[in-house]
């Protein structure tokens, strides 16, 4: 079990700003678990678990200790005709992972391709993309009390998913460490073309017919050319979640904002962050170091150099004229670290 001091996390956040731990423990076996649980008594409130550090902004230090879960394998438990149980651990890299599953002949996470971060990470905010959901794909849950040292796995109706959410990171944010993940994929390729720039997107490629993997690479191209790479500048994709309000509510912003995109949502109606956000002039503005991209409004950018705070301060004066105009509040996705 590696252990570091008064460490940076620099490194170990898509943003690049620096922020320190007072102690960072990286976990690459179960051995190494099981020592940790024997050693260490885990505190929510001075304490973090870390993944890829693609969906969190340090504006202050973590005063205790940042646990790295980097145990890695994967491999199917189970197989069929139809489709395999996947196995995956939680230090393996997402998107590798969804290659791997194409390598296999396996469908159903091709639309989440690129998505940056951890497997283990991937249930804490239900990632998505495209018109598809980890929750759509998901067997169950490996997890670590963090108290008892007591193993739970918990099935996909348990996980208590939602938009952007689930039970890991609302009721037991902070109680548990995830282990792994149990992914029941498809041998028999159905693709989700529901988001209509990822049909438009193979059009483009000259598909009309397309198997997983053109899915997969026409996901890949999309979200190249809107999403900066955050191995050259600091983000952590869309900041903000699309607002999700009542037919009501979306009825009276369309008679008054012209072209206000408006999506399906269940019984209510998602609304587009980005517009929001470009309509209030935010495309491409700065704010000292931070700013908004001029590739995509819902991303915020590290120019170089920039702290925490100052990407928080330029998210809070955006979520402060997008209240002021369109009286919706705009909800952050990384987890924020003051």
């Amino acid at each position: 079990m590696k252990r570091l001091l008064n460490a940076s996390l620099k490194h170990l956040n898509s943003f690049s700003v620096e922020a320190r731990a007072g102690q960072l423990i990286e976990l690459e076996s179960a051995r190494d678990l099981q020592t940790f649980i024997s050693e260490q008594r885990f505190d929510a409130t001075r304490d973090l678990v870390l993944g890829g550090g693609s969906n969190i902004l340090f504006a202050g230090d973590v005063k205790g200790t940042v646990i790295l879960n980097r145990m890695t394998g994967k491999r199917i438990v189970e197989d069929s005709s139809n489709g395999a149980l996947l196995e995956v651990c939680a230090g393996e890299n997402w998107h590798q992972l969804v290659l791997w599953s194409l390598e296999q002949g396996l469908s159903g996470i091709e639309n989440l391709s690129l998505i940056p971060g951890m497997a283990g990470a991937a249930p804490m905010q239900n990632i998505g993309a495209y018109g598809v959901e980890l929750a759509d794909v998901i067997h169950s849950v490996q997890t670590l009390d963090l108290k008892t040292g007591e193993c739970r796995d918990f099935k996909q109706q348990d996980c208590q998913f939602a938009y952007r959410n689930s039970r890991f990171k609302t009721t037991d944010a902070g109680k548990y460490l995830i282990t792994g993940i149990r992914l029941r994929l498809q041998r028999n390729f159905t693709p989700r073309l529901d988001y209509k720039g990822l049909g438009d997107e193979l059009m483009s490629m000259g598909i009309i017919t397309p198997d997983a993997r053109q899915v997969s690479e026409a996901v890949i191209r999309i979200r190249q050319r809107k999403l900066p790479d955050p191995s050259v500048v600091g983000n952590a994709g869309s900041f903000f979640k699309n607002p999700v309000v009542s037919h009501a509510t979306a009825q009276l912003l369309e008679k008054e904002f012209s072209g206000l995109p408006v999506y399906p949502a269940v019984d209510k109606v998602k609304l587009s962050a980005g517009w929001l956000i470009e309509q209030c002039g935010w495309k491409g503005r700065s704010l000292g170091k931070a700013a908004v991209s001029e590739q995509h409004a819902l991303v915020l950018i590290n120019k170089g150099h920039a702290t925490g705070a100052e990407i928080l301060t330029l998210a809070d004066a955006i979520q402060e004229s997008v209240r002021d105009r369109f009286g919706i509040e705009l909800q952050p996705e990384p987890l924020i670290i003051k």
